[in-house]
């Protein structure tokens, strides 16, 4: 009896033992060789597109194949022509490099952005931006958008510090889809580009704020002839409907046009502003120093379409400031500044989706029709008087008569900043959508019209109405091909050939003479990966 015990009692122990070893070497295995969550120190996003285009408009200089930036008929030599089409295809790829280190427990992540574009079959086996798909490739072409870091000392606070974008809306733009960033605050029209500097953000439920310093340009490291832009911007809730902002920006611009964009300089005095279609002021050579400020508000009801079908964005923006010239040695008033702008886009989803949608998107902005020959400027002053562009209202709805953002090497518009080289304007956008098939195939039809305030000379008021239409097809999640076209018709705003600023207004056609109006058709295929 005793051994029969015995066995039962070893036998019991076994399977009390077998039972704690397997169950251990569940439980390590499943620790040790499956994670429960996955390694998130780097990741990879990217953006790319290919499109196909045709149009009647192109640059005439040899020079410009590559890159085509600024208002159509401008300084950069594009033109529409009556016999000449275009047919090309382009690509580009913007991949997005994150590190966030288990280190710092989420609270430092290192960002790297590049661009690497082409026109098919433009150049190979060379160095240079925006081309490399000649045959056999091997072309260097890599170029920098942003390398940043964001720093998370506290919950709810960034640190975002070196080269990083810089949006004139109070939402991170790393952590912001684009079609939410260029629907709020200023949606990209007074400041929309890359700059290095430093801001600081405070995100709340509801509400958030952000200030930042960045540097335009540098020059001499010794001296004071730096261009600095300083940035202050708040967000509240008001309810469950509405949200409301405030914002300052100054630009402190002591270059005296020195810097820029290649042979072009920069600031209120450079021809950059006949490329990107600003007002240009005219000091000669004469040194300048400027100081502007920009007061603004914007609001928005219904911002994510989530509440109910009425959606509602816009803003006020006033710019004031003044710029000196040194005569002789001694400083004196070179302008007055002072200009508004101002925006009002509502948007009511009929049907089942947000594509089922009728859009009016309407823009204003003052203009002086003199220039500064009385010592002031009336107009409107955005980031392309420094950058090319810096500054980038494509969210309106129109293709030709203002910017959009299915671009690669070429981006022409009529009316490429608010300003309107300085001679303002009225005018807007309406788009009409619909979902054919909800979330897979979307069809748009849109018309947009602008008139300036102030016409130049022998010129009239109106400066164009555009007609487009759009058919999308989702092929997946951020996955889409889509086909585009527009046709815009002058106005007699482009009968003026120089005026009395002393810009180009039509290009190269005979004062009295329209240029041929523009068209557009483009097919795209475009894909968010992550």
């Amino acid at each position: 009896m005793k051994k029969i015990y015995l066995l039962l009692l070893i036998s019991w122990l076994a399977a009390i033992a077998g039972n704690t070893i397997a169950q251990t070497t569940v439980v390590d295995y499943q620790k040790s060789e499956v994670p429960r969550k996955a390694n998130k120190e780097f990741q990879f996003f990217a953006f790319y597109i290919n499109q196909g285009v045709t149009s009647n408009f192109y640059p005439t200089s040899e020079f410009l194949k590559g890159q085509v930036v600024g208002r159509l008929f401008g300084q950069n030599t594009s033109t529409t022509s009556d016999t000449n089409r275009t047919y090309y295809v382009e690509q580009r790829l913007i991949p997005f490099f994150i590190y966030q280190p288990n280190l710092f427990n989420g609270k430092a992540i290192l960002r790297a952005a590049f661009e690497i574009d082409w026109t098919w079959g433009d150049a190979s086996y060379g160095t240079g931006g925006n081309i490399g798909g000649g045959i056999s490739g091997d072309q260097v072409n890599l170029q920098t958008q942003n390398i940043e870091l964001e720093l998370i000392p506290w919950k709810g606070y960034a640190i975002n510090l070196g080269l990083m974008r810089m949006f004139d809306t109070p939402y991170n733009p790393y952590r912001t889809l684009a079609d939410k960033m260029m629907s709020t605050g200023y949606r990209l029209a007074y400041f929309g580009t890359d700059a290095v500097g430093i801001s600081m953000r405070r995100d709340r439920d509801f509400s958030r704020w952000k200030a930042g310093f960045y540097k335009f340009y540098e020059n001499d490291i010794q001296k004071d002839d730096d261009v600095n832009m300083f940035e202050a911007m708040y967000e509240r809730q008001v309810d469950m409907l509405w949200k409301g902002g405030l914002s300052v920006n100054y630009v402190r611009d002591r270059s005296e046009g020195k810097g820029g964009v290649s042979i072009l300089g920069q600031g209120l005095n450079s021809l950059l502003a006949q490329y990107n279609g600003t007002y240009q002021f005219r000091f000669g050579s004469n040194p300048y120093k400027a100081d502007i400020f920009w007061l603004g508000a914007f609001f928005s009801r219904n911002q994510d379409y989530m509440m109910d079908r009425l959606h509602m964005t816009g803003f006020i923006n006033y710019n004031l400031g003044r710029a000196d010239v040194k005569k002789e040695g001694i400083w004196e008033k070179g302008a007055q500044i002072s200009g508004f702008g101002a925006n009002l886009k509502t948007a009511f989803r009929y049907g089942q989706t947000v594509d089922d949608q009728i859009k009016l998107d309407l823009l204003y902005t003052t203009g002086d029709k003199n220039g500064i020959s009385d010592l002031k400027y009336s107009g409107v002053i955005t980031g392309n008087s420094w950058g090319a562009p810096g500054a980038i209202f494509v969210n309106s709805g129109a293709y030709i008569l203002f910017p959009h953002a299915n671009v690669v090497n070429r981006y022409t518009p009529a009316i490429a900043d608010i300003s309107n080289m300085g001679y303002g304007l009225a005018g807007g956008t309406l788009v009409l959508s619909t979902g054919l098939i909800p979330h897979r195939l979307i069809a748009k039809a849109g018309s947009a019209v602008a008139f300036s305030n102030a016409k130049p000379l022998l010129g009239g008021y109106h400066v164009g109405t555009e007609a487009n239409a759009a058919l999308i097809y989702n092929a997946g999640t951020y996955m889409s091909v889509e086909l585009h076209g527009a046709y815009l018709w002058l106005g007699k705003f482009y009968e003026s050939s120089e005026d009395t600023y002393g810009s180009d207004i039509n290009g190269s056609f005979a004062s009295g003479t329209r240029p041929h109006n523009p068209f557009t058709a483009f097919v795209v295929f475009k894909w968010l990966m992550f």
